[in-house]
């Protein structure tokens, strides 16, 4: 019985003996003299069982079916065939700086198998964390995480060429994946990669810890501590997998080239690109070849590296810059406005101009574009021939025209 319904024995008792009334024991249980009187009825015919909702232990009408219901998971059996990946923030380095550590985690095993200490949840940390995975271990089958926008789009944009073909085309990462063959999981709640979650509770606490035992303040130093530190946690909490073959791929010889963010861009009349700040000289092709005004195709690599190819073949390869190189996704190049009377179909626009202009001097600027035809033209001459004919003796010149 419920806490609320143990009272209801004692008082129905003394109410059957005599001992309190009906309307005294409907007060004390806050329930109606009509109930009350129903309880008495039902302990006469059960006893104390009788005093128990009648729903209790009853399957509730909206119940899940059970073979619908969540369930936990159960673990990839190889090796590399399903890697979680995600980020927490937290002081890691105790100087009240939040910082973001980013983490993959092997779902069979429990194998923590890379960490990185980024300033941002970006593009640049989460391609630093998959070469490492990859130089260390190789490629995984599957990478499974949230729907950050690094990883999915997000957006309800789609291009003409995109609906066409009915997909989205994917991130900067998701690009890198599918060169790599790589599949992508977007778990839709924190609970769908529960193993990662966890990890982040149990780093909070341990490694934080040995962080403090060795006086590591600096992200430098900490990441140089994070293989031994990985070596000592995954001898401790990691299990075996239930296959023995592991599902790790050789990752290609290009790697570093692959890991990068690609962009189409024309070549200019002096046989250069430019993808934002970063100017390159390609050089002539054979014969003195020039590319000017042809697409080419940028790649601009995770070191710092860009790469120029057309059609396949590589033009020209411009170093990492000196400073330090963070990738970051850059926007499409926006469309400068027509400048000439053949940009806009014949009819040459006024420039616009900078700052606020009153209505009535843009109403001048147009009706000075919008100029009447001077009298020889044919747009002044009538159809009718009384017109003509009156216009001929205005004009005895010839100054206009007739047909």
């Amino acid at each position: 019985m419920s806490g609320k319904e143990a009272p209801r024995a004692g008082l129905v008792k003394a109410a059957l003996a005599g001992e309190i009334t009906n309307a005294q024991g409907a007060h004390a249980l806050g329930v109606s003299l009509r109930q009350f009187r129903r309880l008495k009825a039902r302990y006469r015919e059960a006893g104390v069982r009788g005093l128990v909702h009648r729903l209790r232990g009853r399957p509730s009408p909206r119940a899940v079916d059970v073979a619908q219901h969540r369930a936990r998971r159960p673990r990839r059996a190889a090796l590399g065939a399903l890697v979680l990946i995600d980020s927490s923030e937290f002081d890691w380095l105790g100087t009240d700086t939040p910082l973001l550590l980013l983490g993959a985690i092997d779902d069979a095993t429990g194998t923590v198998l890379a960490l990185h200490f980024r300033p941002a949840e970006d593009l640049h940390g989460y391609l630093t964390l998959l070469r490492r995975l990859a130089e260390r271990d190789g490629l995984p089958v599957s990478l499974y995480g949230d729907r950050l926008g690094v990883f999915v789009r997000n957006d309800e944009h789609w291009s003409l060429e995109e609906e066409l073909q009915g997909a989205q085309h994917p991130t900067h990462f998701g690009q890198v994946l599918r060169e790599l063959g790589v599949g992508y999981i977007a778990a839709h709640s924190p609970q769908a990669k529960g193993r990662i979650e966890r990890l982040w509770e149990t780093l909070q606490d341990r490694l934080v810890a040995e962080l403090r035992l060795r006086g590591l303040h600096t992200v430098e130093a900490a990441e140089a501590y994070l293989p031994t530190y990985l070596g000592d946690h995954n001898r401790r909490f990691a299990r075996p997998p239930a296959a023995a073959d592991a599902a790790w791929r050789r990752p290609p010889r290009d790697l570093a080239d692959r890991l990068s963010c690609h962009y189409t861009r024309r070549v200019a009349r002096d046989n250069t690109v430019r993808l934002g700040p970063r100017v390159v000289q390609i050089p002539r092709g054979p014969h003195g070849r020039s590319y000017a005004g042809g697409r080419v195709d940028l790649r601009e690599c995770l070191d710092g590296r860009l790469l120029i190819h057309y059609q396949g073949r590589r033009l020209a390869t411009d170093p990492a810059p000196a400073v330090e190189f963070v990738l970051v996704p850059r926007r499409a190049p926006r469309r400068r406005a027509a400048r000439t009377p053949s940009d806009e179909g014949g009819r040459s626009l006024p420039l616009r101009q900078h700052g606020p202009a009153s209505p009535l001097a843009a109403l001048n600027a147009l009706a000075q574009q919008l100029r009447r035809p001077a009298r020889p033209h044919p747009w002044r001459h009538t159809f009718s021939g009384r017109q003509r004919a009156r216009q001929r003796q205005l004009t005895p010149t010839g100054g206009g025209h007739s047909h």
